[in-house]
């Protein structure tokens, strides 16, 4: 197997300093002593480092421009990542990173528009949310074919030439929600609902196949429903979850394998259905603090958002600047219950009062650009 190029990040650590101490004593920038850059020099050779070319480009003082199209989302969740990519943008030690964010109003709308809009203003680039992977795979491969690294964050783009991918680990969240369901159930039969956008997405399909395997052999006794694809849009999620209660008279609890939960619970409490399900539902946002607090939802799956926005920021550079490929980063998921939900609502509300990055800074300037597509951010 053949050894992985040395990076600024390897040098960095050999030598116990910052990259951005490594990438200037390289580039014969101003800052650093003549005896940092005799060791870092030493390094690099001891290490074996080449500068490839997009390092050079990087050193060129020319601006690095990244797109981020991603799903404008119907709460915190795509807000979230967004920050986790600023802020990764914003402690970069290198200069002139320029944020491009396209975002699409809903699943398979705007998405091929906005990956094309990207190509077109020839970006360095692209964190992408592959909400159709098919669709997609012809657009990865041409940016790959002209060098430009896609990494994919939430859900991944497989056999698509993608250069890597950030994700919660899909199969434990499926399986966490699945143990936790049959445990809250103990005693009970009957059937067991599922929500999601849509099966062709790679991580929603995954939540899906680890769910039914888990419940299936360790509590047979539940028999999992065909799952209700609502493809993102609250109208219809609110529409397929209230005729799922009004129809299935033995329902005995809920996974929702996404972040919109709110309309399934509405059309719960319209139906007069919350009281008697067990509902598990994914991520932590202020509408649904008082049904965790109320013990109307059991728990739900965090599936850390900010993080995955720093990772795949942080992926996407050090493939930029040091040549690193082939990325496959999974995260493991949070259980939030009414136990330790204080706790998470301490560490989100740190997170969020983080120093944010002044405007008008040089260090990142950002771009709402791009085919038509909803411009506002944050």
């Amino acid at each position: 197997m053949a050894k992985e190029p040395t990076t600024l990040h390897d040098i960095a650590k050999a030598l116990g300093t910052s990259i951005g101490t490594v990438h200037r004593a390289l580039h014969d920038n101003p800052g650093v002593s003549p005896k940092t850059k005799a060791k870092v020099l030493e390094a690099a050779k001891n290490l074996g480092y080449r500068p490839n070319l997009a390092a050079r480009f990087l050193s060129s003082k020319k601006t690095l421009r990244v797109s981020i199209n991603t799903l404008k989302g119907t709460t915190s969740f795509w807000d979230e990542v967004r920050a986790g990519i600023k802020e990764e943008a914003t402690s970069n030690p290198l200069e002139n990173i320029e944020l491009e964010f396209r975002t699409y109003p809903h699943i398979g709308v705007g998405e091929e528009e906005a990956f094309e809009a990207a190509l077109r203003e020839n970006v360095n680039g692209l964190i992408i949310f592959p909400s159709d992977p098919a669709a997609l795979r012809p657009y990865i491969r041409r940016a790959s074919r002209a060098h430009i690294p896609v990494v994919c964050v939430a859900t991944d783009a497989p056999d698509s030439g993608r250069q890597g991918i950030v994700a919660i680990d899909t199969l434990v969240s499926g399986s966490i929600a699945a143990d936790l369901m049959g445990r809250f159930l103990l005693g009970r039969q009957g059937s067991v609902g599922i929500t999601l956008f849509d099966m062709a997405i790679t991580e929603h399909a995954e939540k899906y196949a680890a769910f039914e395997s888990t419940l299936r052999s360790l509590y047979p006794h539940l028999q999992v429903l065909k799952p209700i694809e609502d493809h993102g849009t609250e109208a219809e999620a609110y529409s397929k979850s209230r005729q799922l209660f009004e129809k299935c008279k033995n329902l005995v609890g809920v996974y929702v394998t996404t972040e919109a939960s709110m309309p399934m619970l509405n059309a719960a409490s319209d139906t007069n259905a919350l009281s008697g399900l067990t509902i598990i539902t994914t991520d932590l946002f202020p509408d649904l603090v008082p049904q965790i607090r109320s013990g109307a939802v059991a728990a739900t799956i965090y599936q850390r958002p900010r993080s995955q926005g720093t990772m795949a920021f942080r992926m996407l550079h050090r493939f930029l600047v040091g040549g690193r490929s082939g990325d496959q980063l999974r995260l493991a998921p949070h259980l939030v219950m009414r136990g330790n939900l204080d706790f998470f609502l301490r560490r989100q509300s740190r997170e969020s009062n983080k120093d944010q990055l002044p405007q008008g800074s040089d260090a990142v300037r950002e771009s709402n650009e791009g085919a038509g597509l909803d411009s506002g951010e944050m």
